[in-house]
């Protein structure tokens, strides 16, 4: 990032957007100043710059302006800012919505506030290399962006919240170079610095100690002792409490004489090498070793980051490393394991690996001092004139590293950690993970030696996948294999199948991987130990936070930390953004886990399952007003329709959950699970997930609680074979759920399964005992008082009229229907309604108005994620289109409707929209694209419904 301005834009900023927050928000594009609008709004605006990168819910968004003082709208307000909000940036692409919020895109502009950390960043750098005045000048360009009290004037809790922070960074680094500027003399300065500092913030300890050491140091020992005088007297009076102990040290060394800066007593001796010879020949890894291996630039010191599951060969890495570095570092080389993860020793305390290292270079015993910032700081005195290796194995927390780095220039330092070292910064940052197939096999053939045959070459392969494509586990059973010479490849291969004992398998001598998973899973706090086993359960092989924090039982927010700390201690792996997984080795581990248990395990299954019900319920809108045993739902994180639906999109193979919720013995969870899926499903063209989902809940149907979900799940069984095109099937399904629905009494299936049979009816040409079977099923819900049922009957019997070419009476049905959608707020089914109408039109040759209805179905039908609607209606308006002589608009209509149609979808709605648009490029004298439509209407014919269907579609899904 370019330098900042002081008050202005970046040097360089181009033409891109940049901010500055360290005093008033101001914003720029190029170097052309914005107009943020009200305090109240750039508030706002603050409120989403500020967390760039995350998505940012309305109800935060409101909470962070307006605090406990909501305006009357409520979450209503926040739309109306963002659109004003991008108005005055003058561009959207910076602020995107999200689900459930909206996002701001940090790397598409400049803050000051990014480059403040920077340059801080860069000024511990300096230090760290002894480079003290480079240092002091850095950190005084950081300060310099200070342009007044940081968001000036703008209200909020969440900028005020900020205001602190900056306000408390401006502090620390005005210390930090006070007392940078100590150590190099300048004590005028600092007194003059410090003075005005502690004069806005008189009860800051550490301040009033540097100026006291900056007036010592100057010779001013009675100006010293009365500011400690000052300050005494102050906390005294007012707050009742005596100076720290790190003040009163400071004080005594004045009235002592004392010189507060340690020095170190240093000899030379030879350069030790002390890297160990037996961590394994490095396989799979050449991307990363170039990486830790390649120069470093500046002369700094250069510290790299190795962080990986337990067993993914971090240790090998950083050795193999040190070994083609070990050249440059004339120092000599240095290897201290720091038993982060060890069953038989407690992680090594700071202060003991400094004595240690120390010792290494030489400096005298007797010169070594027993606290531990005084061993840091004759650590980096002692290593200021050396070119060191270090290599710091198996480290516990960035804390315990921190103070072992050294500070000569050109040293490197190599790291090695099963968590990811974030409070530690890294040149390089590498996070291990599997061996890809070619380098697991490679691994176990320079053990074993290369399989001879195809069997033994897939027999390893397999072993290779048992495995988990891990080192470690890899390097034990080709050990284990090359103990036992009469064992085969196969034979390993069925001992480590057995799920329950694989991990038991992979043990040789004091090398094991469920030990290792196992020292890597205490080391967690409690909560996500639980979240760690909860994963192993999840049906899905992905999960997010929002199904962690079903299966944990609390917020969202707080599964997702939850996961991100199981992703930070390399326990969880994450694929994409939001999305979480357990390695499979590790799975084996977590399922192990979890059945030690019980109740807990039941526990999370059962909220998952209710989760998935209630994503699904929510996802579709066929609401039962006539069912007063209708299961209730309860709290849901999904705040509508389509929340639920992008939801649902990214859960996974819905039949896997029905499939997970029979074989943990939740059978009602499954076949209410597969019901309320049914329509979610089939609307987004995924007829085959649909059909296994419904047909794993009816082989265990028997067992169900509600005896209604046999007729329930036949019916839906036969929606799926009606999509198909298999009619008689569908009639079939249907039969079955009437009978069962009279068996049971159940007037509400007996009105749906009447309705359905009058649709199979019709679409055979059975008109008369189609209107039969619809109006009886009509007058069934209108006794029901069911309006959703009334809509189904109500739209076959509007198309029933329109293929009688009764096309007014049934545009008037479709209008009541649309009214009835308004009145229960159902944007489903206003869309089906301008949809039906929009088609009449098209027919009868009203293309004005067919094009009207057509694209606000359309625009529905994409804000609902209904595919099969959106496409269909698409490809309808585009033939509209093209008799209103918007050729061009047509034919664009038409192929995005084709490329919108999910590739399971429907077959007659596939053949409808391909002979469309095989029309309209015909008219237009596209003949290969013609034909080539031609084709896959005749492919699609052979294989779904011979008669093609002109009107409506699936109107009772």
């Amino acid at each position: 990032m370019p330098p900042v301005q002081v008050n202005g834009p970046p040097v360089s900023a181009e033409r891109g957007l940049s901010f500055t927050v360290l005093g008033p928000l101001r914003a720029w594009r190029g170097t052309t100043p914005l107009d943020l609008g009200p305090v109240r709004q750039q508030a706002f605006l603050a409120g989403l710059l500020l967390r760039p990168d995350v998505t940012v819910s309305r109800q935060q968004l409101l909470d962070a302006v307006w605090g406990e003082e909501p305006p009357g709208t409520g979450l209503k307000v926040v739309p109306g800012y963002v659109y004003r909000v991008r108005k005055s940036l003058g561009v959207d692409a910076v602020i995107s919505g999200d689900r459930g919020g909206y996002r701001f895109h940090g790397d598409r502009v400049r803050v000051d506030s990014v480059l403040l950390e920077d340059l801080a960043g860069q000024a511990r750098a300096a230090h760290r290399t002894g480079d003290l005045a480079a240092a002091v000048q850095l950190c005084g360009d950081a300060l310099a962006l200070f342009a007044g009290e940081p968001l000036t004037g703008l209200p909020g809790p969440f900028v005020v919240s900020q205001r602190r922070r900056w306000t408390e960074r401006r502090i620390a680094l005005a210390q930090q170079k006070a007392d940078w500027e100590l150590r190099l003399g300048r004590h005028a300065e600092v007194v003059e610095e410090l003075s005005a500092l502690l004069a806005a913030h008189p009860d800051n300890e550490t301040l009033a100690a540097l100026l006291m050491r900056a007036l010592h140091d100057g010779g001013r020992r009675a100006d010293a002792l009365a500011v400690y005088a000052e300050l005494r007297h102050r906390l005294v009076e007012e707050l009742g409490v005596e100076p720290g102990a790190e003040t009163r040290r400071v004080q005594q060394a004045v009235l002592l004489g004392e010189d507060l800066t340690p020095r170190a007593t240093v000899r030379r001796g030879a350069a030790r090498d002390e890297l160990p010879a037996d961590v394994g020949d490095l396989v799979g890894r050449d991307r990363e070793l170039a990486l830790l291996t390649a120069s470093a630039k500046g002369g700094a010191v250069a510290v790299d980051a190795v962080d990986g599951v337990a067993g993914s060969g971090k240790s090998a890495l950083a050795v193999t490393a040190a070994r083609a570095l070990r050249a440059e570092c004339s120092g000599g080389c240095l290897f201290v394991d720091l038993h982060g993860h060890s069953e038989v020793r407690d992680a090594l305390a700071p202060q003991r690996v400094l004595r240690r290292l120390l010792r290494a270079v030489d400096v005298e015993d007797g010169a070594i001092p027993d606290d531990v910032d005084e061993l840091a700081a004759r650590w980096r005195s002692a290593t200021m004139p050396l070119r060191l290796l270090l290599v710091l194995d198996d480290a516990s927390s960035s804390e315990q590293v921190r103070p072992l780095l050294p500070a000569g220039p050109g040293s490197r330092v190599l790291v090695t950690s099963r968590g990811r070292l974030t409070g530690l910064d890294v040149r390089c940052r590498i996070s291990l993970g599997p061996l890809d197939v070619d380098a697991a096999q490679g691994l176990l053939g320079g053990i074993v030696g290369t399989p001879s045959t195809d069997r033994d070459r897939a027999a390893a392969r397999e072993l290779a996948r048992l495995c988990g494509w891990l080192p470690l586990a890899l390097r034990i059973a080709g050990a284990r294999l090359q103990h036992r010479p009469m064992w085969t490849w196969d034979d390993l291969v069925s001992r480590l199948s057995d799920g329950d004992a694989r991990l038991g398998e992979l043990t040789a001598g004091d090398r094991s991987v469920e030990a290792a998973f196992r020292l890597s899973y205490h080391r967690i706090p409690g909560i996500e130990q639980r979240a760690f086993r909860a994963l192993s359960r999840a049906p899905s092989a992905e999960l997010d936070r929002i199904a962690m924090a079903a299966m944990l039982h609390c917020a969202p927010a707080r599964a997702g930390r939850v996961l991100e700390n199981l992703v930070d201690a390399n326990l969880v792996q994450q694929p994409a953004v939001g999305r979480y997984r357990l390695h499979d080795l590790v799975a084996v581990f977590a399922r192990r886990l979890a059945a030690e248990h019980p109740a807990e395990t039941a526990a999370a299954d059962r909220r998952l399952l209710e989760l998935h019900l209630t994503a699904a319920r929510r996802a579709v809108d066929w609401k039962r007003t006539g069912r007063p045993d209708e299961p209730g739902t309860g709290p849901t994180p999904f705040s509508g329709m389509r929340d639920a639906v992008e939801w649902l999109n990214s859960a996974g193979d819905l039949s896997d959950v029905v499939s997970h919720a029979v074989a943990t013995g939740n059978v009602d969870h499954a076949c209410l699970l597969a019901e309320a899926g049914v329509d979610y499903l089939l609307r987004r063209g995924r007829i085959h997930e649909c059909r296994a989902a419904v047909e794993i809940a009816l082989e265990h149907v028997a067992d169900a609680t509600e005896r209604r979900m046999i007729a329930a799940l036949r019916f839906w069984l036969g929606c799926v074979e009606l999509v198909q095109g298999r009619h008689e099937q569908a009639h079939h399904c249907y039969r079955d759920a009437l009978h069962t629905a009279r068996n049971l009494g159940d007037r509400w299936e007996e009105s749906r399964a009447l309705g359905a049979l009058g649709v199979v009816a019709g679409l055979s040409g059975a008109k008369h005992e189609a209107v039969d079977a619809l109006s009886e099923a009509l007058e069934a819900a209108v006794e029901l008082g069911d309006e959703w049922l009334i809509e189904r009957a109500d739209s076959y019997l509007g198309y029933l009229q329109h293929v009688d070419h009764r096309h007014e009476e049934a545009l008037e049905r479709f209008e009541r229907i649309h009214a009835l959608g308004e009145k229960l707020g159902s944007s489903a089914m206003m869309a089906r309604a301008l949809c039906y109408t929009g088609s009449v039109h098209l027919v009868v040759g009203r293309f004005a108005e067919a094009a009207s209805a057509l694209r606000r179905a359309v625009d529905s039908a994409e804000e609902l994620g209904d595919l099969v609607l959106y496409a269909a209606s698409l490809s309808r308006l585009g033939t509209a289109e093209y008799e209103l002589e918007d050729r061009a608009a047509a034919l664009d209509s038409q192929r995005r409707a084709l490329q919108a149609f999910p590739a399971d979808g429907p077959t007659s709605v596939a053949l409808e929209m391909h002979q469309r648009l095989a029309d309209t490029c015909l008219r237009e004298g596209h003949h290969d694209e013609a034909q080539e439509h031609f084709r896959s209407t005749l492919a699609l014919a052979e294989t779904g419904p011979t008669e093609r269907i002109t009107g409506l579609r699936d109107v009772f899904l």
